[in-house]
């Protein structure tokens, strides 16, 4: 019996996606450098993304993502992050409170031409919020 194998392009596809999102996390979100925004992502999103960094940044100055699991295939990225911060900014109508807090997120990305163009997300909002105490 013969061991099937994958579509080696395929393969290296997904790979260069993989490195696309750890470059976000690494660069971008962790390392503060919001002028790749344009360069990381498709025209449509660039400004959208950047705002809601620069907001979430504000509310938590020290955010940190961790990649916890990494899984593509061919043009789609799944991303499971482990990430914490210190509520320090007015975050949804709630306001800071110092505390820090940690907590899960999950991403389906889509890629194109070395891009993001699509993204969905699953965010812990209520633990977010509970573990700093901002509500109950």
């Amino acid at each position: 019996m013969m061991a099937r194998r994958g579509n080696p392009k395929e393969g290296g596809v997904s790979e260069e996606n993989k490195a696309l999102v750890r470059r976000l996390v690494e660069e971008v979100i962790n390392g503060g450098r919001l002028e790749l925004v344009e360069e990381l992502f498709a025209p449509e999103l660039a400004g959208p993304v950047r705002q809601a960094f620069t907001s979430f940044r504000a509310a938590f100055p020290d955010w940190r993502e961790e990649i916890v699991d990494l899984v593509a295939e061919g043009d789609k990225v799944a991303a499971r992050f482990r990430c914490s911060g210190t509520f320090q900014g007015e975050f949804m109508g709630v306001a800071p409170n110092g505390r820090r807090q940690e907590v899960d997120e999950v991403y389906f990305l889509g890629m194109r031409d070395g891009r993001f163009v699509e993204y969905w997300g699953l965010e812990d909002n209520y633990t977010r919020l509970r573990q700093p105490g901002a509500i109950s």
